[in-house]
């Protein structure tokens, strides 16, 4: 258990380092420098360096088994360019570039932590687990660690509390064993592979525009105020909690992960149908809904990675499903964007049209399940 426990604490310090550095304290300090635009433009390069980087060092890490010591390097590097921010919050062009540093060895530190689940009999609570505490950490950080720490001396204690959350994993978490000759050629012929990617992606673009933009939907087509929306988001945080561990024990128990994701795409298309029709007083459910289904797909997401393809390739074939999750932060706002326009700003049937994506990711999953073999 202290193992699981392990694993999910360094998913506590990734969330509070997503929620306090990457959303809030960093992207309003640089943008009263430079152009939105031009630190977007940036920041997505990063994910495009990203990607090379995670599938050489990827192909290497699973050639000589060394996943976790590249989790711990970029770990501690994470932890160290964040504190350099505090020293470099004078110089708007230099602190840029350590931040660009920091989201780069950040992203590269959760492939290699989410490969560490090879280590696990029980990936499914493993895997829920983070998801769980995830959640509580994003609720903490939203409530109380905002207004506790600031920017630019926040940047110090918050790379301590990354550092002091990973440590129980560079402890306790052995390195996965697992070796599996590595072709990247090969990988990216992988069509079962490639399309499997394609439909996390299609629930992904749902969940990212939801994450970012439920507050505005509530404000829009309720007129509710500030204090009401944070209730509703932090009922769909506990639906998060609660779904964590749901999925994360069915995984253990069902063994059948394909039909268990499959599940996702369902819960989905529900939320999408059921929102547009929620009256006020339902909100709180239609909250906590969403909280279950955005549980489900980073839960079972990353299993369905490791279970379906070889585990010897496993941080090379992580790479892709973090790049799909950076894609559909971009894509899934400028299609919610493009709705919106094409509806002459009708949210509701927005969110309808959202369904299209769900139901395209459900096809092509079935098309995997049906027509293909395992690798």
């Amino acid at each position: 258990m202290l193992k699981k426990l392990a694993f999910g604490l360094f998913d506590s310090g990734e969330t509070i380092l997503g929620a306090l550095v990457f959303s809030t304290f960093f992207p309003l300090y640089i943008t009263q420098y430079i152009d939105t635009k031009v630190y977007s433009t940036l920041y997505g390069l990063s994910f495009a360096v990203s990607f090379v980087l995670a599938l050489l060092l990827g192909k290497k890490a699973d050639r000589e088994a060394k996943r976790k010591t590249y989790f711990m390097y970029f770990s501690v590097g994470v932890s160290l360019f964040c504190g350099l921010l505090y020293f470099t919050h004078g110089t708007p062009i230099i602190s840029l570039f350590i931040f660009m540093l920091l989201a780069l060895f950040h992203q590269q530190a959760f492939v290699f932590y989410n490969s560490l689940l090879l280590e696990f009999n029980e990936r499914g609570i493993t895997s829920g687990l983070g998801v769980a505490l995830g959640y509580v950490a994003s609720a903490v950080s939203l409530l109380f660690l905002i207004d506790i720490l600031e920017p630019p001396e926040g940047y110090i204690p918050i790379g301590g509390l990354f550092l002091l959350l990973s440590l129980p994993a560079f402890i306790l978490i052995k390195n996965p064993p697992q070796t599996y000759p590595v072709s990247l050629r090969e990988v990216f012929k992988d069509k079962r592979f490639l399309l499997t990617i394609l439909a996390i992606l299609s629930l992904t673009e749902v969940a990212n525009t939801l994450i970012a933009m439920m507050g505005i939907y509530l404000r829009e087509v309720y007129g509710l105020e500030n204090a009401e929306i944070y209730k509703i988001i932090g009922l769909s945080a506990l639906g998060g909690v609660t779904g964590g561990i749901l999925w994360g024990k069915l995984a253990d128990r069902i063994k059948d992960i394909k039909r268990l994701f499959g599940v996702g795409f369902i819960l989905w298309i529900i939320f999408l149908l059921l929102l547009p029709l929620t009256p006020s007083f339902l909100l709180v459910g239609i909250g906590f809904w969403a909280g279950i289904s955005l549980a489900h797909l980073w839960t079972c997401s990353r299993l369905l990675i490791l279970k379906e393809f070889p585990e010897g390739q496993a941080s090379v074939r992580l790479s892709f499903l973090s790049l799909s999750e950076r894609i559909a932060s971009t894509t899934g706002l400028l299609i919610w964007s493009l709705f919106l326009f094409v509806t002459n700003d009708n949210y509701k049937l927005s969110v309808l049209l959202m369904t299209v994506f769900p139901l395209l990711g459900f096809i092509i999953f079935q098309k995997i399940s049906k027509n293909s073999s395992p690798s």
